[in-house]
């Protein structure tokens, strides 16, 4: 690994802390750069687990010092988010780079359509909570979802637990200690398939707990907003990358 590469990996990781603290989809950035600087798909995917680990870590951290723990929230649907992140996890460990490859540049385009919608900031509460049983396979869907690809993950929590009456802020403080437990759980899994690069790993990894340590603060002063468009023409530019549009 070059000086540059090195550099670059660790500004990503900022920028994708940042990004996955604030809302979710960071990986969209941190993951393209891995594979732009050699990494095989499938080995950019599970490298990008050991920053995602401590970036949450960090932002979970700093929320809970602010008086924002998402704690008690986040142990209410672990259970189905950890099941369905083992079941992706060891999918997608089976999966050849490039068939991940052309997966993930789907998966960046779709994810910019939440992102070109804002969100509703202080919005009200559903006039019913989901049925148990629907609320066990929404939660379930998306550990399946997070355990296989990771990017974007955040999103779906943050829009999951907005259903449920949370508000922005606290949606986001639950997201990161789900996102906490959900990587620990499957982290192991591309560990011991070989997936994971470790010299990359570290020094994305210092980017993504700068980061996270950046986003909790801005989470909580609401400065969502200042990424937003950012993040979209980051996305666009690096979904066209990876799917080989130039």
């Amino acid at each position: 690994m070059t000086f540059e590469q090195a550099a670059i990996l660790i500004a990503g990781g900022i920028a994708a802390g940042v990004v996955n603290t604030l809302a979710g989809g960071g990986s969209l950035i941190s993951v393209p750069l891995l594979v732009l600087v050699g990494l095989p798909g499938t080995i950019a995917n599970g490298t990008n687990r050991v920053g995602i680990l401590l970036q949450n870590l960090t932002a979970a951290w700093q929320f809970r010092k602010r008086g924002v723990s998402g704690l008690a929230g986040a142990a209410k649907v672990l259970l189905p988010v950890c099941l369905g992140a083992l079941v992706g996890a060891f999918t997608i460990a089976r999966v050849e780079d490039a068939l991940f490859e052309r997966i993930f540049g789907v998966v960046m385009l779709l994810n910019l359509v939440p992102m070109l919608r804002r969100p509703r900031v202080g919005a009200q509460r559903p006039a019913r909570p989901w049925p148990r049983w629907l609320g066990f396979t929404v939660f379930f869907g998306i550990g399946l979802y997070g355990g296989a690809i990771q990017a974007g993950v955040g999103l779906l929590l943050v829009g999951a637990l907005s259903h449920a009456g949370y508000d922005l802020v606290r949606a986001n403080s639950i997201k990161v200690a789900v996102n906490v437990v959900l990587t620990a759980f499957v982290l192991p899994i591309f560990v011991f398939a070989g997936q994971v690069a470790w010299l990359p790993a570290a020094m994305l990894a210092c980017g993504f707990v700068a980061g996270g340590w950046i986003g909790a603060r801005l989470a909580v002063a609401g400065g969502e907003r200042l990424l937003r468009p950012v993040m979209i023409l980051a996305i666009l530019a690096l979904a066209g990358r990876i799917l080989g549009l130039y």
